[in-house]
């Protein structure tokens, strides 16, 4: 019996690491990837959202209130419709890039750091961990790792290949701030692609929180 016991706790939790998963490998390439630059695998995803049976998909996405998954992928089903258009390449640009004022940028210190700089000490600190752990950094070396992006690969990586680091990267390094920078990337949404996008990782990483148990302490945010 207690054989049986410790092959279901450990199905389960190897369950559990496939959701987690999925949720970054889903999520962080739409944040990370500039639609206008992303080339096919970017126009790909799109059209997969465009042509998505939203209540079909909430009722199998992890983590999140069905009600709630539904709509937010009602919102990115809409705004993936026309594809990658004007309209979608100027949004991810006025969130994330800029050359304006970014209305969102995507680096955790930019929230966390007294000065609101890219590579302020939360960076680091991420940095550092991995460097620790032995983990290899992802993407563009020019890019500072603590991009929403490739933390969200970051985490599915971990899930993958180090779960036992799972909890600790969570907890002190990714839901640290990514609340808040969703919430942000709601409000300050003008398209339902992105606005949907926010509100779907938003709900998923407090779901994944839940789950896995994880009591997490907030910095005081700057912006």
């Amino acid at each position: 019996m207690n054989d049986l016991s410790d092959a279901a706790r450990e199905a389960a939790l190897d369950h559990v690491l496939e959701q987690v998963a999925f949720v970054g490998e889903t999520l962080g390439p739409l944040f990370l990837n500039d639609p206008g630059r992303g080339g096919e695998a970017t126009r790909a995803a799109l059209a997969s959202f465009a042509a998505l049976d939203a209540r079909a998909a909430a009722a199998e996405w992890p983590f999140v209130d069905e009600e709630e998954a539904r709509a937010s992928l009602e919102l990115m089903r809409a705004g993936a419709a026309a594809g990658v258009d004007d309209a979608l390449v100027w949004e991810y640009r006025r969130l994330f890039v800029g050359p304006a004022k970014k209305a969102a940028p995507p680096w955790g210190s930019v929230y966390t750091d007294r000065e609101c700089v890219v590579f302020g000490a939360s960076t680091l600190e991420l940095r550092a961990w991995m460097r620790a752990h032995g983990i290899e950094r992802l993407g563009d070396k020019a890019e500072p790792e603590d991009h929403i992006g490739l933390m969200l690969l970051l985490m599915t990586w971990i899930a993958d290949n180090r779960p036992e680091l799972l909890d600790e990267y969570l907890r002190e390094h990714l839901l640290t701030w990514a609340g808040h920078f969703l919430s942000l990337v709601e409000r300050e949404a003008g398209h339902p692609f992105y606005e949907g996008l926010a509100r779907l990782a938003r709900a998923s990483l407090e779901g994944v929180r839940v789950s896995r148990g994880l009591e997490v302490i907030y910095p005081r945010f700057y912006r």
